[in-house]
Order: C-alpha cells, then sequence, then structure tokens
C-alpha cells in the first residue's frame, strides 16, 4: 500500500475544541488519556478529583465525561502525540492570519500551507453539513419507502408517527451509537435522527467559530456576566401578563458544573472553567439548570432575555427530569430551542417542531397550570405567539439549557414590565 512520503504536506483542519480539554476548556497541556480514551489536562483531571472528594458520579477515579473510571487511581502518563498536536495549534494560532511563511525547516521538501489550512475550517464545516443533509435526504427516502410498504402490507401507518428517542448527546462532535432495534424501521429513524444531530453540531460549530460572535463582544472581559444596568436597553411597553409575572431563581442543587450563577440567581452564564460543586444525584450533567420554584396552580408568567447567548432553550420540566438527558427530550420536560444556525424549534413530548421564526430577543413564558397550557412569545412592542403545547405534569420549574462549549455566554431571567 503507498504511503505519505516523508517530505509530503497534508492539510489538516482542526478547530479549537477538537484539542480543548473539556474541564478548563483550553487547549489540552500534559494531556493525559484515561483508559476509557478520553484525554485531559493532568492537572485538571487532579484538581477534579481532589476537589469533588466523592470524584465524579461517586466514583473517585471517574472520567468527567462518560462516568466510567476503575477503583483504583490510574497511572496517568503524557499522550506525546496530543501534547504534539496541540503545540502545533498553539504555534499555528499565533501566526499571523495573511501573509504567512512556511516555518523552517531542514527538509526543503517540506512546505506548509498555512493560509490553506485556516481558510478551509469553515468550508470544510459546510461542505460536510451539506453532505450530512444528503444523506439525510437519502435515509428519509428510505424510510418512505418501507413505511409505505408496511402500510400496504398490515395497514400498520401508526409507525410513521411513533416518537424516537434521543441520546441527548450535548457538547461534542461525536460519531453516534447506532441503537439496536428489532424492526428496521426503527433503526432507520435512529439512524436519521443521528444524522440530524450531527448536522445541528456543525452548523452550530460553524456558527459558534463565524457568526455570532457579534453578541457577545459587547460584554466586558472583567465579568463573565453583565449586570442588568450594563445591557443595552430594549424598548418595552407594560407586558399583558403583567397581572401573573413571577420572578424565579436558579437552583444552585440542580446547576451544571459548567455553570455559574449570579448574586441574585437570576442571570447564569457558561463559565470559562469547571466549576468543583460537590457532587449531587439532583445536578445536571450537561449545562442545565432548573429554577427552585415549583409550579404547581395558577397562571404563571415570566420572561428571558436570550440576547446574550448563541446556543440556548428555555421552557419548564418537572424536578424529576433525568439529569443526563436535554430539555424537550424527556416526557416531563417542553421547551423552545435556538441553536444558532438560523433555526428555532420546539420540543414537546419528545417531538420537534420547527418555528418559522428569527431568534427572539426575550421569550416570554406563558404557564396556566388550571388549563395546563404552555405557550412561548417573542416578546417586544408587540408580543408574538412562537408555540403553544399541552404540558402533563405538575409541579413544573422553570428550566434552562446553555451551549457548554461558549464560555460567557447567558440567560436573565427579566423584571417583567408592569
Amino acid at each position: 500500500m503507498a504511503g505519505v512520503g516523508l517530505g509530503a504536506a497534508v492539510p489538516v483542519w482542526l478547530c479549537e475544541e477538537d484539542l480543548a480539554c473539556v474541564i478548563c476548556q483550553g487547549l489540552l497541556d500534559w494531556p493525559a488519556t484515561l483508559p476509557c480514551g478520553h484525554s485531559f489536562c493532568r492537572e485538571c483531571l487532579a484538581s477534579l478529583w481532589g476537589a469533588q472528594f466523592k470524584g465524579v458520579a461517586g466514583r473517585a477515579w471517574a472520567c468527567p465525561t462518560c462516568r466510567e473510571g476503575p477503583e483504583t487511581q490510574p497511572a496517568l502518563r503524557k499522550n506525546t502525540l496530543l501534547q504534539d498536536l496541540a503545540d502545533k495549534f498553539r504555534r499555528a494560532a499565533q501566526e499571523p492570519e495573511a501573509g504567512l511563511e512556511p516555518a523552517p525547516s531542514t527538509s526543503p521538501r517540506r512546505i506548509a500551507q498555512p493560509v490553506a489550512v485556516q481558510k478551509s475550517t469553515t468550508q470544510v464545516a459546510q461542505e460536510l453539513t451539506e453532505l450530512v443533509q444528503q444523506l439525510v435526504d437519502i435515509v428519509k427516502n428510505l424510510q418512505k419507502q418501507i413505511l409505505s410498504s408496511e402500510s400496504r402490507r398490515d395497514n400498520n401507518w401508526i409507525l410513521w408517527h411513533m416518537p424516537v428517542s434521543f441520546s441527548g448527546a450535548e457538547h461534542s462532535l461525536i460519531l453516534p451509537k447506532l441503537v439496536t432495534s428489532n424492526t428496521s424501521e426503527e433503526k432507520i429513524s435512529d439512524i436519521l435522527h443521528d444524522l440530524e444531530e450531527i448536522q445541528e453540531k456543525l452548523q452550530g460549530n460553524v456558527t459558534c467559530k463565524d457568526g455570532p460572535a457579534e453578541h457577545i463582544q459587547e460584554m466586558p472581559s472583567s465579568s463573565s456576566c453583565l449586570l442588568p444596568d450594563q445591557r443595552c436597553s430594549v424598548p418595552r411597553r407594560a407586558s399583558q401578563f403583567a397581572l401573573w409575572a413571577i420572578s424565579p431563581t436558579f437552583d444552585l442543587r440542580s446547576l451544571s458544573c459548567s455553570l455559574e450563577v449570579s448574586n441574585n440567581c437570576r442571570t447564569v452564564t457558561v463559565s470559562r472553567c469547571l466549576q468543583s460543586y460537590s457532587w449531587s444525584p439532583e445536578r445536571f450533567l450537561i449545562s442545565q439548570v432548573l429554577c427552585s420554584q415549583a409550579l404547581s396552580s395558577g397562571k404563571k408568567y415570566w420572561e428571558v432575555d436570550t440576547r446574550y447567548c448563541n446556543h440556548w432553550a428555555v421552557g419548564v420540566a418537572s424536578w424529576g427530569m433525568s439529569r443526563h438527558q436535554m430539555l424537550g427530550r424527556t416526557v416531563d420536560s417542553w421547551c423552545i430551542e435556538w441553536k444558532g444556525t438560523g433555526r428555532l424549534s420546539a420540543w414537546a413530548m419528545m417531538k420537534k417542531t420547527d418555528l418559522d421564526s428569527d431568534c427572539p430577543e426575550v421569550v416570554g413564558i406563558w404557564l396556566d397550570l388550571e388549563a395546563r397550557k404552555l405557550a412561548f412569545y417573542s416578546v417586544g412592542n408587540q408580543d408574538r405567539l412562537l408555540y403553544e403545547c399541552e404540558v402533563s405534569a405538575s409541579p413544573l420549574h422553570p428550566a434552562f439549557w446553555l451551549y457548554g462549549l461558549s464560555p460567557g455566554n447567558s440567560l436573565e431571567i427579566k423584571q417583567v414590565k408592569t
């Protein structure tokens, strides 16, 4: 088999997240690879294990990502390949964006092409997104053919409307694990939804790198979240729901270790480093948080400022919602979601509905517990209904999700104007 010549230069497209430690969210430094295959900075891993006393998920030496780990402390050895890649990425990132000259080399045949690498980061992600879209279309067509065939054979058309479970995987661009099913229809549904998840993550990666920076560039470097009087004002009139307005506060017991809250517990921010909160079964494993208030009767209304968050979901959930699932992917949580890709969607009873709307700067959430109705509004000079659905659980808590790889992103529970 022909190999690559020693002097050949092969373009490689990497972004910082590819070589980042999920604990400190910086480039890997002295990377240590655990038996499960996940890698972290040695110091970050040692600090996390030492700070949490009980370790991760109750296991002293568990992996922060997959929660697997040995009974005894593993020997941490440097992954020299990852260290070399991280060092090369650091050096490349320090080079000027234009007019780069090849680094000195003892071999005249090793000619680097840094401009092509930088130029291709976004392009490759876009091309991958298009390829995934083609795969999605192919699988959808195959799914329709199979369902049509099944319908003609046994009139089982209900299969088309069956809900599909999501894995709840969140922050990393990884290949999905296909769920083994007893029927080809279920397998194809799983494949289709896994592909859609990959597509959304690819699009979110492009947007996070290139598009939405203007949303957070006004944030002061001295603080990861803005105080209310530091934000630009939005013209407001008195809310039609002011009579039922509440001011919920974030519950610290449920707060993910990748989030932090303001002193008044009404602003939640993606932390720039993993927080060493004490482990609790009530704490979310992904970047989500519930509010303390349990809403069980009457009519309630609150508003959320989303202008300083690129990827978010807001809604309601029961306190018993699974701590490793995302909002809307369970039967006891409902939300609307913005992925920073120009697409607003709603999640109810584990089903996704695409909404024809731009990203709302302020979301109003109306909950009528007597009628079991939940509605989301785009709040402005004139409120606009975004989505309405029924809820089937009580009591419910205001619930929030923030994309965990965008430090500084924040959501704020606003004071409703009366």
